[in-house]
């Protein structure tokens, strides 16, 4: 097998999601929306069958059984392979590890802010304001779910602590920018006021 990376990062959460048990497709669509992932991983239908596919070509995953509950098609459960699990925790190291350089739409955005002027900047950044502050209650919400309602263990579900820290730094630096824009402190060129 080929130590070559798969392109979609759905394959981290499905790998993942294979270490603590075998599950099939469906499942682990359920498991990740039940623990708010569907948020961090683009996940359809169709791109969580075409990554299990893709997985299971290239040997990072194999058949483990079959099951048919009631009169409902048979679904494969899928497992990891020895070499996909250890392939699996060799690329998470590598990620946890070493920065990379991701290219966010909000970044660009912030790059032209003056281009808006400062009255419509600054109601831009209130609004992702909300937006964000929204978001951290909900994700708030669905991490104290998934540990208390369905007994997720924390170690599976941190990745949503690191979404509202993030999520709360953002946060934090909109409203600053936004206040800087409304009291002046932050300088615009060309004489807007």
């Amino acid at each position: 097998m080929p130590d070559q990376r798969p392109a979609n990062p759905l394959a981290l959460a499905v790998l993942g999601l294979l270490l603590e048990r075998p599950l099939h497709p469906h499942a682990m669509a359920a498991a990740l929306r039940e623990r708010g992932l569907d948020r961090a991983f683009k996940l359809t239908t169709g791109s969580l069958y075409d990554t299990v596919r893709a997985l299971r070509r290239d040997g990072w995953i194999e058949p483990a059984a079959t099951e048919q509950p009631g009169a409902r098609p048979a679904r494969t459960v899928y497992r990891h392979t020895a070499e996909g699990a250890r392939l699996f925790t060799a690329w998470l190291d590598e990620l946890i590890r070493q920065p990379a350089a991701e290219y966010p739409k909000f970044l660009s955005a912030v790059s032209y802010l003056g281009a808006l002027g400062p009255v419509r900047a600054a109601a831009a950044l209130r609004e992702r304001a909300a937006a964000l502050r929204a978001g951290i209650e909900e994700g708030g919400r669905a991490h104290r779910a998934a540990l208390e309602v369905h007994g997720a263990p924390r170690l599976f579900v941190i990745e949503a602590e690191y979404a509202q820290a993030m999520a709360a730094a953002e946060l934090a630096w909109a409203e600053r920018i936004a206040g800087e824009i409304e009291d002046g402190t932050l300088e615009w060129p060309g004489g807007h006021r």
